[in-house]
């Protein structure tokens, strides 16, 4: 999506452009609420950059709002909550529209047993069991502020919001919650697992369609009057 927003903006901005994402997905997640940042050397309109980038995009690519932000903003940086979800599906056979969005269990899930097991995640904690090798160089320690399982005819879903989010640290969570679902595991071998640091010890990694990067949330005080300010910068919310 990065580079395909650069292009968009090449009508608009002159010289370099650097695009900022809030948050990096893996091929194959989806972004509800992807938020990126690019600085500009003139004030732009937000509404022309919005439309701007609308009339380019591919139409799997859609900006839902843009706005000026204050000098030096960085959509990674400046970001104080994330939200994920990742949608589980538990029909016996897949359900066709739902291909490429959401895991397909094929099994009822112990949706009791996972909500005893993710209350465990919840508060600051070393995350290095939940975290990818690629990911290893960075803090592990994370504070998930919520953890919920939400289930509905033939659907479990998995919502987490953190601070910070390690490399797959949802997906392998989901699929340590899934052996717990299943009934392979018993709920309190998630926090065993937090305790342990120990990735090996985890369940498998989810695959990436059936994550979601549902919200990115920033200071209020980074935008003054709930509308933003400054003109060196722009901050656009994207779909795709």
């Amino acid at each position: 999506m990065q580079g395909q927003l650069i292009e968009a903006l090449r009508p608009l901005i002159r010289g370099e452009i650097r695009v900022v994402g809030a948050s990096r997905t893996d091929a194959g997640v989806h972004a509800l609420g992807q938020v990126a940042s690019v600085a500009t050397r003139e004030p732009l309109a937000p509404a022309i950059v919005m439309g701007a980038l609308n009339a380019r995009l591919p139409r799997d690519i859609r900006v839902l709002a843009a706005r000026a932000v204050p000098e030096g903003f960085d959509a990674r940086r400046a970001a104080r909550l994330k939200r994920y979800g990742y949608l589980l599906a538990t029909d016996p056979a897949p359900w066709p529209l739902l291909r490429g969005l959401a895991w397909h269990a094929g099994r009822p899930l112990d949706a009791r047993a996972m909500t005893q097991a993710v209350s465990s995640l919840r508060g600051k904690h070393d995350f290095t069991a939940f975290c990818a090798a690629p990911g290893r160089g960075r803090d592990p320690v994370c504070s998930v502020r919520a953890a919920r399982v939400v289930t509905r005819p033939g659907r479990v879903a998995i919502l987490l919001a953190a601070d910070a989010f390690l490399h797959h640290m949802v997906r392998n969570i989901v699929g340590t919650l899934v052996e717990v679902g299943l009934g392979r595991r018993p709920p309190h071998w998630v926090g065993e697992i937090l305790a342990g640091r120990d990735r090996r010890a985890a369940g498998p990694t989810a695959p990436p369609h059936g994550l979601y990067l549902v919200r990115v949330l920033y200071p209020w005080s980074l935008f003054p009057g709930g509308r933003g300010a400054g003109r060196s910068g722009a901050m656009v919310r994207t779909e795709g």
